[in-house]
């Protein structure tokens, strides 16, 4: 009786964490928000919510505004995920790289690896201007419709590509999305040849977006590195040299990383 009373304990303990890392990821991805949305951006009740909330606001993990009544991450989350970059040779090797990359081009640069079925961005070096978007460090793009997604698949068997991806049709977030495998077969022979891959206003009306492949001493793509900018500032007519800006950057993180 004893020994079933503990599994049902740790079962809940564990339902528990999951529901507090998802409200910590809500809260990542809202940047900021009321108690309503973070609920429904963590798919649980306002009560449960607020108890995790309390709970991770306790801990430094969440931070609440008396005067707002906002909820943000804290800085312990903050210092947590500093531990990680300050540890992840992938970070370590892009980052200067990164920087002087986003003050050439004035834009934002993001890096991406591939989590599951979506593409998320690990570090970022921020231009002047300031193009965040959907780009935010931490948050998730599809791989469909996303410059880094398609360059993370690329390179992979057409078998994982498709289990990845899912189910025709694929989602369209704007009239430009790929919304068939064959489709996006086809762009992605096109990323293999060129070694870029391209987001034309495809996740966002009036957001391009350019990303290369990044390769570790084993010839394998790690990640994606990516420049994203208003249409308005990034017209079609600049790919080619944008393209070769941001290939030559890839092309010295990857040196660093032994390819």
């Amino acid at each position: 009786m004893k020994a079933g009373r503990t599994r049902t304990a740790d079962t809940g303990s564990v339902r528990t964490l999951e529901r507090g890392l998802s409200v910590l990821s809500a809260l990542a991805e809202l940047r900021e928000g009321t108690l309503t949305q973070v609920a429904k951006r963590a798919g649980l009740s306002a009560s449960t919510a607020y108890r995790l909330l309390e709970t991770l606001r306790q801990q430094g993990f969440a931070e609440w505004d008396e005067r707002t009544g906002l909820f943000s991450v804290g800085l312990r989350a903050y210092q947590v995920g500093a531990a990680f970059s300050g540890q992840n040779s992938l970070i370590q090797a892009a980052g200067g790289i990164m920087t002087g990359l986003a003050a050439q081009l004035g834009e934002t640069v993001n890096l991406a690896v591939l989590r599951g079925h979506e593409a998320v961005y690990i570090h970022q070096a921020e231009g002047k201007g300031l193009m965040r978007m959907f780009t935010q460090l931490g948050a998730a793009a599809p791989l469909h419709c996303s410059g880094v997604g398609k360059v993370l698949l690329a390179w992979l068997p057409d078998a994982q590509v498709r289990e990845l991806v899912g189910a025709e049709p694929l989602a369209a977030f704007t009239p430009h999305s790929l919304t068939t495998v064959d489709a996006l077969r086809d762009e992605l022979a096109r990323v293999q040849t060129t070694e870029y891959a391209l987001d034309d206003e495809e996740r966002e009306l009036g957001v391009r977006c350019l990303a290369v492949p990044i390769r570790d001493a084993s010839r394998e793509v790690v990640a994606a590195l990516s420049v994203s900018a208003p249409t308005s500032r990034f017209p079609k007519k600049d790919v080619p040299q944008m393209q070769k800006s941001v290939q030559a950057a890839g092309r010295e993180i990857s040196a660093r990383l032994g390819f």
